[in-house]
């Protein structure tokens, strides 16, 4: 049987790099966009909300297209940062974490804004009336009370993202080292026949996977039988 080559643990490195990033700044971002989604009257909510749900129906091949289109030299955003002197995205593991990010934001944000929604307003209430203000609400009542939310949140993420595949190879190409993840060096594997090392490579991402999900889950089981 084969082992995981050098390519194999660089490709898996980087991945779990780039799931790892991903996830902290989705949870950075996500936090205050479903807490703003969940509370907002504004006419603005439903139209946000279908934009975050959009990458969950959107092929990834369209979305990693058009971010080429956005984020190339003759896009909007690529010839904004060539005019500040800046490297264009796509092709780094910059364009793959942007990437990544768009296409894994509503895994984030929908487990975020189920759980800000199942507090309801009353624990609020009771903690304005003690004179909390709105930050003060957010992170000492909200956040507690939504942590398997959170936790839910940031394993999907995670788990979404280190089985990601159209979108980091449109965006990302496939450059050892820099932009190869796990997902694009199975792939080679399958199509140079090579399906031995195919299916150990699968088998790892498959137990990285597993693994982020059941200690999320074991986690929940013990705050659960805490409180």
């Amino acid at each position: 049987m084969p082992w995981l080559s050098d390519q194999d643990l660089e490709a898996l490195a980087l991945t779990l790099r780039l799931a790892a990033t991903v996830t902290l700044l989705l949870l950075a971002l996500g936090l205050p966009l479903a807490w703003w989604l969940t509370h907002t009257r504004s006419r603005w909510r439903k139209p946000v909300a279908a934009l975050v749900a959009l990458p969950i129906v959107l092929p990834p091949t369209v979305l990693g297209f058009y971010l080429l289109l956005w984020l190339g030299p003759q896009g909007a955003v690529g010839r904004a940062m060539t005019a500040l002197g800046l490297q264009t995205l796509p092709f780094t593991f910059a364009g793959l974490v942007v990437a990544s990010m768009l296409y894994s934001l509503p895994f984030v944000v929908q487990p975020l804004h189920d759980a800000f929604g199942a507090i309801g307003r009353r624990p609020l209430e009771v903690a304005a009336c003690l004179g909390a203000g709105p930050f003060d609400r957010f992170v000492s009542v909200a956040l507690p009370l939504a942590l398997p939310g959170v936790l839910t949140a940031s394993a999907l993420g995670f788990a979404h993202t280190v089985g990601e595949f159209g979108v980091v190879l449109m965006i990302g190409g496939n450059i050892p080292g820099q932009t190869r993840v796990a997902s694009t060096q199975i792939y080679d594997y399958v199509q140079s026949g090579n399906y031995a090392h195919a299916h150990l490579l699968s088998l790892s991402l498959l137990l990285i996977a597993f693994l982020a999900l059941l200690a999320i889950s074991l986690l929940r089981t013990r705050r659960s039988a805490h409180d």
